[in-house]
């Protein structure tokens, strides 16, 4: 494991922004570099929203763990995209619902995993397990021995893609990427999926962060309604459909309105 680590450790480039250490930023984590500040001070210079769309985006995402693991009775989860450890991952959800849970994390980012395997232990009954891969090759998570030993592709599994394939690119097929994971998973799995957008936003500030946008790597792809549909083809959509991520089964209170979330979220059944 210390083996393991110092490689993991030795990939960890602090000059190049990555979403994951940039996202931990707006959540208020300091598991980030000053290149990833930078580039995210640069996004909130011109939409000053984007911490609230960040925590937005990932209150949905534990709003759907919970009610798979509480409602739908789903106990695995492959969490690809994973982010930084904050406070109530998916394991941390789920397993308070169902101790038994059994979660695969998989991320692209040295320090996720680094972080990760130090700070995600598992409850005593349940299981969780760590895969180093990019979503851009699904064949080498699905390929991965961690990821069979700990799940059981016999029962239904929940995969999580949240705020992850806006940062695949139209010519990289994020759509194919989809299809090839959802296809793998047996009948009665879940797709829980988030998406950044513009539709929702001024011409004004759509232009403001365009330009922004081409001097920042990976370059950021919002899609509209209609191309964030297509993720869920042939797939079984949970009320309330394809929505703002802070209007998909929202708890009592005030929200943030669509143009401050700035992501679609939705919950799909799979066969």
């Amino acid at each position: 494991m210390n083996a393991d680590r110092s490689d993991l450790a030795s990939r960890i480039d602090m000059t190049k922004p990555h979403p994951a250490r940039r996202y931990d930023y707006w959540l208020g984590g300091k598991d980030n570099f000053q290149a990833d500040r930078d580039a995210a001070e640069a996004i909130a210079a011109v939409f000053p929203h984007i911490r609230t769309a960040a925590r937005e985006n990932r209150a949905f995402m534990q709003r759907a763990v919970r009610f798979l693991a509480a409602e739908a009775g789903i106990r695995q989860f492959l969490d690809i995209g994973t982010g930084l450890p904050t406070a109530d991952n998916v394991h941390d959800v789920a397993q308070r619902i169902a101790p038994e849970s059994r979660i695969v994390y998989v991320d692209n980012d040295p320090l996720v995993l680094v972080h990760a395997r130090a700070l995600l232990a598992s409850s005593p009954e349940g299981a969780t397990a760590y895969i180093d891969a990019d979503a851009r090759t699904p064949e080498k998570v699905l390929a991965d021995p961690a990821l069979r030993e700990t799940l059981d592709f016999t029962k239904p599994i929940a995969l999580l893609m949240v705020a992850l394939l806006h940062f695949i690119e139209e010519h990289e097929d994020p759509y194919a990427v989809v299809r090839q994971l959802v296809a793998a998973l047996p009948p009665g799995s879940y797709l829980v999926l988030s998406h950044a957008t513009f539709d929702p936003l001024d011409a004004e500030t759509i232009a403001a962060m365009d330009a922004v946008n081409k001097n920042i790597k990976p370059v950021f792809s919002p899609r509209p309604l209609a191309d964030v549909t297509r993720f869920f083809e042939g797939l079984d959509l949970l009320e309330p459909g394809i929505v703002s991520v802070s209007d998909w089964r929202p708890q009592a209170g005030p929200r943030p309105t669509p143009a401050e979330a700035t992501g679609y979220g939705a919950v799909a059944r799979i066969g």
